[in-house]
């Protein structure tokens, strides 16, 4: 994955001032980001197979049942067959690309990351009032009201609007007071309201699912990691653009000028 001629691409067609332009207007980075992508995976072959998979794909994602209704397709999204057909060709590129390079290192890229993807779903109740939170707390202990009921009417929080619930999310979105808590405690277990900043809480873990090393989680850590390499590069380029142009701007030499009274 090397991105050596995105830099001299760049100078040779555009030039100084229509980089400084494209930087002024922020487009230089995406521009560059998209030609050092291309440039990573132009070698990768794309069979016909591949792409009538994915035709395929894009139609029944577009509501359609095959084929015979690509025109229809294409009419639909204004574009041509050219252009929709690269496209699915640079995904597929992509793919290929990613899961060939990147494959091999995304088990141990996913066991980093564990603690991360765990996702949890819990209810919640969030409260200024700290007599409150222990009033409701009790009454869900001991079945006198239950958690939903009383988030509709009583919470403070988003969590109004979903009858308490929180979730599936994963334990980074949370506060790292409550992920401490989620973490060692039993699902169905109503935890005695705690504060957080200027909330009292009152949380019941419903359910805990620790990620799992799947085909998803895979392409998703082979995504990570080519989005990162791509970033890397990316930011060299830039840096390499920054350089040159700052090399090639005009010094203040007054040695040939003559000073006439």
């Amino acid at each position: 994955m090397k991105s050596g001629t995105v830099v001299p691409k760049l100078r040779h067609a555009i030039g100084p001032e229509g980089l400084a332009l494209l930087d002024r207007f922020n487009l230089l980075q995406p521009l560059v980001e998209r030609m050092v992508t291309s440039e990573a995976i132009a070698a990768v072959a794309v069979s016909e197979e591949q792409l009538e998979q994915d035709r395929l794909g894009l139609l029944r994602q577009s509501g359609y049942d095959g084929l015979e209704q690509w025109a229809e397709l294409l009419e639909k999204l204004g574009r041509s067959e050219d252009e929709v057909l690269e496209r699915l060709r640079q995904g597929i590129r992509r793919r290929s690309f990613m899961r060939e390079q990147f494959a091999a290192k995304a088990e141990a890229r996913f066991l980093e990351r564990k603690n991360e993807l765990d996702q949890v779903v819990y209810s919640l109740l969030r409260l200024e009032n700290s007599f409150l939170a222990r009033e409701l707390y009790l009454q869900i202990e001991s079945g006198e009201s239950n958690f939903a009921d009383l988030a509709k009417r009583y919470a403070e929080g988003p969590e109004r609007n979903t009858n308490g619930i929180v979730g599936p999310v994963s334990l980074t979105q949370a506060h790292p007071t409550l992920v401490e808590k989620l973490r060692v405690v039993q699902p169905g277990v109503l935890l005695e309201p705690f504060r957080i900043s200027d909330w009292w809480l009152v949380v019941r873990l419903e359910r805990y699912a620790p990620a799992t090393f799947t085909d998803e989680v895979s392409d998703q850590m082979c995504q990570e990691m080519f989005d990162a390499r791509i970033a890397e590069q990316t930011t060299a380029s830039l840096s390499q653009l920054a350089s040159e142009t700052k090399d090639q701007e005009p010094t203040s030499d007054f040695s040939d000028f003559s000073i006439s009274r």
